[in-house]
Order: structure tokens, then C-alpha cells, then sequence
């Protein structure tokens, strides 16, 4: 018997917007129902015994929400900026945990089925090329050292898992204020054995305005944005143990900044093949992976009054790869004892191409091509062992090999009277070096409701293309890239407490990090003037360079709590998180005067709540609450961006068991939510109050 069903794409917040568990989907007898449960859909290996020793937060993916604001409310979890995928610039958008940011680039390793996600060049994170429609579940485990998944995991991993769908097709719209719309689709069949998903969303909007009203001029003008993707999966047994797994998917993401030469396109492609063997002796698994990437963006130069505007500077091509391999074996060594062995390989290579010095705004006066390649490639042996019933004790380590190669720099001039003349040719020498890295920890059950878990843990990343290789603008503000960076390294602690109950739970954990050889945005001079890798700087903006700081320390709390008020009113929930971040850069040299400051981007204060009513039949309400703390814009913290609180709302009724009507709110009283700062004092603003209403089917 074939089902519809209608509802409202979510964009807001983390509560479903329909709620039954999708692996029963295939059952006649479907129902709106809660989606909030603990089972957790794993792709690959089971999860460790080991990782009860680190604190790990399951979350379950509500049917078309953008992933980046599902992981939002995940306290201490941040982006480089505070504004999201429709009007952020995407290069802008590494993620983060517990205050290890200031810049763009990610220091959490995000992995969707094995997969790591980092843009290839950058390291930041293509949020619009995720759908969380045909994913079940994300798992954050906060802290350094992932042994298992590689390097990168400076402040933690996110990992995002594929669901199982079933026989079906779901599709739904939405319509939102500023002419918004949002539409996605999910299609599932089973083939034989085997299981075919195929997913696809597409996103646009006129957007909004950016510069805070009382600051605008003649040159502002909505930033609108267009996104879309598309993902295949297929899933097949090659034996009762055995599982292959293939993933296609690609997208394409076009924004403007919200004034005249601020466009920017990226796009990209990715493919991998897995495969997986669960048997109850030896357990492993193979994979292998591509990325292929592709940005432009282009920088535009808005005189004090804001009534003009000229472009500056543009980076029309900026190609980019990423190649990867993974194993792990489990053998069997005992019933209480797991032992995990593998390695992994990854390769990323690309390059910029800039033109800048505008005679006018299509004529470029020179041209840049700068770019190399990286390679790493390691091994990792991890041991975990239930040495009794309340105690799991677990350790590990990995050797990681890593090399930069093939860098170079060129300038050549575009217009007469030397036209082709080379201005400069660098070519940089190849780098290689080791890492030795591990992990350590225990969880031992105080009593059947409290549990105790301690972890050490040693990390590291090596620099991406970006940093290395690419200079940027923001506004008249430029930065410099350096071509010898080191790679960052973190070493930290953390001790934790969990307790639960029949209709509550709460943990506490207290950490502790020192990033070492942290790279940062170091500002060096204050224009007018020309400066080495950027070129002309305007009067009062600021000339900066990536480099290595002596260190990042931060320190903190991090409280997490959910209550099943079902006692109260039958599907009524409560979710709650805080995070208190102390972080303060230790540097020296160039970087002396931002000594004892805190990093860019970095607030003290992290908060989120959600109350949720969710009736057997789909019908519920829900409000949800995020609070950011106060930050600074820049590595010298003269320029503050003011703390905010955010409202979005939820409203579902249900007509029937196939009908669902749903309006939303995002950031219901407009609070004004300071996304960047420049040296003018000119501030951007994130995403402003929006309304939704929509409509969604399916068909089984």
C-alpha cells in the first residue's frame, strides 16, 4: 500500500520535522513518530570498545535540514564564521571544536563513511554539497588524536553516516521569505540484495543584505545564492559477511557577497568504493577514494562611502585533488580484547590562478599562478581491552610520513608595456618529515547510573595548499600565504563525567590543549604600500601573513544534558549544552604583540536548547535557542563581534497519516548575529529572521 506524505523541509534547528525511524520505512504500518532515538546506523567497522573512553555525542539526521546547522547546536562545535553556507564565503568554512580556530582552515576531521571531507586546497568545508535527507546519523567525539582516521583531528572528528532507506521516494519543497526556495528528493530501491539510493536537493534565494543597516551605501545589494547537489549510493553483499559499498556524488554552489565583484563558484565531485567485512573473527575493511574540486572568487574594493566599488583582485581558477586509500584489520585476540591495525594514504594537489592590479574591472595588470602538492601516509596499532566489567582500558598510536613538493610561485605581467613579462618565478624546495601521534584512555562504571572517562592524546595537520600557496582579501584587508609552514601538533587531556538515568542524562567533561606550531593569520602592516604575495594594500587596511604561532592553549567546560519529559506530556523532550572555552595565544617574534590574546574567532561562551513536543501522529511544536559569546574578528582583538542569541520555531500539524502541513522560523527576533568586522568598522551581519512554509511526499 503506497503512503504520501507532506512536511516542511527543516532549516532551522535540530528537531525533526517528521520523525519515524527511516529503517522502518519498509513496513506497511508508518506512522509520524519521534526521531530521536539512540541506534546509530554504522557504515563501516562497529564502533570500538576503545571509544567509551572518549566523549562522543550520536545525533540523528532529520530529513532535509542543512547539515551544518544540525551540528551547530553541538556546543564548542564551530565554523570560522558565524554566518552559514547561503552567505558565508565558502573558503571560510573550516570546522572546529573546544576553541582551537583562527582561521579558516578545519581542525576537526570530518569524514562521511570513511571519507574525509576537507576541501583538498583548503581544508575548509563544502556544507552545501551535503544532504541530510539520505543520512542517518552524525557521531562528534571531541578531542585530538584519531588514531584510526588519520591526521587532522587537531580539536576532534565528525563522522557522518549513510542510511539505509529502503523502497521508497520522498520529495518535498519549501518556500521562505526573500523569495527562499528549497527542494530536495530522495529515492531508494532495493535491487536483488543489493540497495541503490539516490539523493539529490537543490537550494536559491534572493538572500539578504549583509552590511548592517545605517552602514550601507549606494554599492550594497542582497547576496543571493544558488546551490544543488546530487548523490548516488549502492550497497551490495558479496557474502554473508562481506559488503561492497560505492558513493558518487558532485555539486555546484554559486554566491555573491552582496555588493558588485564579491561572486564566488565552487564545485566538486567525489567518488569512492569500500569494501567491508563484519564476520565475527577476523573483521576489516578497504577504501578508496577521489576528490575533485573546483572555486573561484573574486574581490571587490568598496571606497569609505560605500557608493563605489571596484574590483581588486580574482582568483578565476583554482583547481584542485585529493586521493586517498584506508585499511583496517581486526583480528581476533580474545573476547575481551580488540585490537585494530591499518594505515591510510592521502594525496592532494592544486593550484591558484589570480589575476590582480585592475586597470579597470576587466582589465587585470598582472597575473599569479602559485600551488604545489602534499602527501601523507601513515600506520596505526590501537588496543582496547575490557579488564572488567566496570573498567575498559584502551591505547594506541600511529608514524605518519608527510612531504610537500612542488611548490612554486609566478608573476607575469598583463598589459604594456611589457606584456608577458615575468616578474617573478619561485620555485620552492620539497619538504618531508614524521610524526609520531597516539591516544589513551579509560571508562570505568562508578555505580550502574555514573561513569568516569579520562584520555591523553597527541595530534597533528599538516599545512593545506591554502595556506601555503594562496593569498586572500577581505575587504581592503589582505593576507599573505607562506610556503614554509610547519605542521600543527596538539597534545591534551580531558577527564569526564556521565550519568543517566531512566529519563535523563548529563555529562561533564574539562579539557585541556596546547596546539602547538598553530597557524594563524598574523598581521604585520598597516597600509598604503605594496606588500610581498598581496600586492597593494589601501590606507588603514591591514597586510597579514599566515604563520606559525608558538602556541594555542585552551581550557574549559563542556556540559551536555537531555531529558525525556514523557512523563509530563506523552513525546516531550528537552536538550540542553554549554561550552566555556579559555583560549589564549602564546606567541613570540612578528607574533609577540598578540601574545596572551585570544584567537580570532574564538568565544568564551557556547549555548544551545531545545524543547520538543512530537505527537505520535507527527503533529508537535518546538524552540530551540543558540547563544555565541563575544569574539574577536582579528588576532590583535581590537575588533569585537557582539555576543547573540538566536530563537527558531517550530509549528507541525498533521491532517492525517499521509498529510503534514509545517511552518518555520528561523532567528524569529531578527537578533542581529555579527558575522565579520573589518578595519573600517564596517559589519556584516549572519542570516536575518526568515519564515518557511512547505510541502513534502512519499510514496512507498
Amino acid at each position: 500500500m503506497k503512503k504520501w506524505i507532506v512536511a516542511l523541509p527543516l532549516l532551522a534547528s535540530n528537531v525533526p520535522a517528521w520523525g519515524q525511524d527511516r529503517s522502518d520505512r519498509r513496513d506497511e504500518a508508518i506512522v509520524f513518530a519521534d526521531l530521536r532515538t539512540s541506534e546509530i546506523v554504522v557504515t563501516g567497522l562497529p564502533a570500538s570498545l576503545g571509544d567509551e573512553a572518549y566523549k562522543t555525542i550520536d545525533i540523528p539526521m532529520e530529513s532535509a535540514t542543512r547539515v551544518e546547522n544540525i551540528l551547530r547546536d553541538v556546543p564548542g562545535l564551530q565554523q570560522f564564521r558565524r554566518s552559514d553556507a547561503r552567505s558565508a564565503n565558502p573558503t571560510s568554512q573550516g570546522v572546529t571544536l573546544r576553541g582551537l580556530g583562527g582561521n579558516a582552515s578545519s581542525r576537526a576531521l570530518l569524514i562521511l563513511d570513511g571519507v574525509p571531507q576537507a576541501d583538498p586546497f583548503g581544508g575548509w568545508v563544502a556544507w552545501p554539497g551535503y544532504d541530510a535527507l539520505p543520512l542517518s546519523s552524525a557521531r562528534i567525539t571531541r578531542g585530538g588524536g584519531s588514531g584510526a582516521e588519520g591526521q587532522g583531528a587537531i580539536a576532534g572528528t565528525i563522522e557522518l553516516f549513510s542510511d539505509d532507506v529502503g523502497d521508497l521516494v520522498e520529495l518535498g519543497a519549501a518556500y521562505g521569505s526573500r523569495n527562499s526556495v528549497d527542494a530536495d528528493l530522495l529515492v531508494g530501491r532495493q535491487l536483488g540484495q543489493g540497495q541503490l539510493t539516490i539523493s539529490a536537493n537543490y537550494a536559491r534565494g534572493d538572500g539578504f543584505i549583509p552590511i548592517i543597516e545605517g552602514q550601507r551605501g549606494a554599492v550594497d545589494r542582497p547576496a543571493a545564492y544558488e546551490q544543488a547537489g546530487l548523490a548516488l549510493r549502492f550497497v551490495a553483499p558479496l557474502s554473508e559477511n562481506t559488503e561492497l559499498q560505492a558513493n558518487v556524488r558532485a555539486f555546484t554552489d554559486d554566491r555573491e557577497r552582496g555588493f558588485a565583484f564579491s561572486e564566488n563558484h565552487n564545485d566538486g565531485a567525489d567518488a569512492s568504493i569500500r569494501l567491508v567485512d563484519r564476520s565475527s573473527e577476523w573483521q576489516w575493511s578497504a577504501l578508496g577514494y577521489v576528490q575533485i574540486r573546483n572555486f573561484d572568487v573574486s574581490f571587490g574594493g568598496v571606497a569609505d562611502d560605500r557608493n563605489s566599488v571596484s574590483r581588486v583582485f580574482e582568483q578565476y581558477n583554482v583547481p584542485s585533488t585529493g586521493l586517498g586509500a584506508r585499511f583496517e584489520v581486526r583480528p581476533p585476540v580474545g573476547d575481551a580484547i580488540e585490537l585494530r591495525i591499518g594505515g591510510d594514504w592521502r594525496r592532494t594537489e592544486g593550484e591558484t590562478k589570480e589575476n590582480f592590479f585592475f586597470a579597470d574591472n576587466d582589465t587585470p595588470r598582472r597575473s599569479r599562478r602559485a600551488g604545489g602538492s602534499t602527501a601523507t601516509y601513515g600506520g596505526f596499532v590501537e588496543a582496547s581491552v575490557q579488564a572488567s566489567d566496570a573498567l575498559v582500558l584502551t591505547g594506541g598510536g600511529r608514524v605518519d610520513f608527510w612531504s610537500i613538493d612542488d611548490g612554486f610561485r609566478r608573476e607575469i605581467e598583463l598589459i604594456s608595456p611589457f606584456p608577458g613579462a615575468v616578474r617573478s618565478d619561485d620555485r620552492f624546495a620539497n619538504r618531508s618529515g614524521s610524526e609520531f601521534t597516539g591516544r589513551g584512555g579509560l571508562a570505568y562504571d562508578l555505580t550502574e547510573a555514573l561513569s568516569l572517562r579520562g584520555a591523553v592524546y597527541l595530534g597533528w595537520r599538516l599545512p593545506t595548499l591554502n595556506e601555503l600557496f594562496r593569498p586572500f582579501r577581505v575587504g581592503d584587508d589582505a593576507t599573505a600565504a607562506n610556503e614554509l609552514l610547519e605542521p600543527e601538533r596538539v597534545r591534551g587531556a580531558e577527564l569526564g563525567l556521565d550519568w543517566e538515568s531512566g529519563i535523563a542524562s548529563l555529562g561533564v567533561t574539562v579539557f585541556y590543549n596546547q596546539l602547538d606550531n598553530a597557524i594563524a593569520n598574523v598581521t604585520l602592516a598597516t597600509g598604503p604600500g605594496n606588500f610581498p604575495g598581496v600586492g597593494f594594500v589601501a590606507a588603514g587596511a591591514t597586510y597579514s601573513q599566515r604563520q606559525n604561532l608558538e602556541a594555542i592553549r585552551s581550557r574549559g567546560i563542556e556540559i551536555d544534558a537531555e531529558f525525556d519529559l514523557g512523563e509530563l506530556t506523552d513525546g516531550l523532550t528537552l536538550r540542553a549544552g554549554y561550552s566555556y572555552v579559555d583560549a589564549e595565544v602564546d606567541g613570540a617574534g612578528a607574533a609577540a604583540p598578540i601574545d596572551g590574546l585570544r584567537p580570532a574567532q574564538v568565544p568564551r561562551h557556547n549555548a544551545s536548547g531545545t524543547i520538543d513536543w512530537t505527537a505520535p501522529n507527527g503533529s508537535g511544536a518546538s524552540l530551540s535557542a543558540r547563544y555565541v559569546g563575544q569574539q574577536f574578528e582579528d588576532d590583535v582583538n581590537r575588533l569585537g563581534l557582539a555576543s547573540a542569541l538566536t530563537v527558531d520555531g517550530r509549528l507541525a500539524l498533521a491532517i492525517n497519516d499521509r498529510l503534514l502541513v509545517e511552518s518555520r522560523v528561523e532567528n524569529l527576533f531578527d537578533a542581529r548575529v555579527e558575522a565579520s568586522l573589518d578595519s573600517n568598522g564596517i559589519i556584516e551581519r549572519a542570516f536575518p529572521r526568515t519564515f518557511w512554509i512547505g510541502l513534502r511526499a512519499r510514496i512507498e
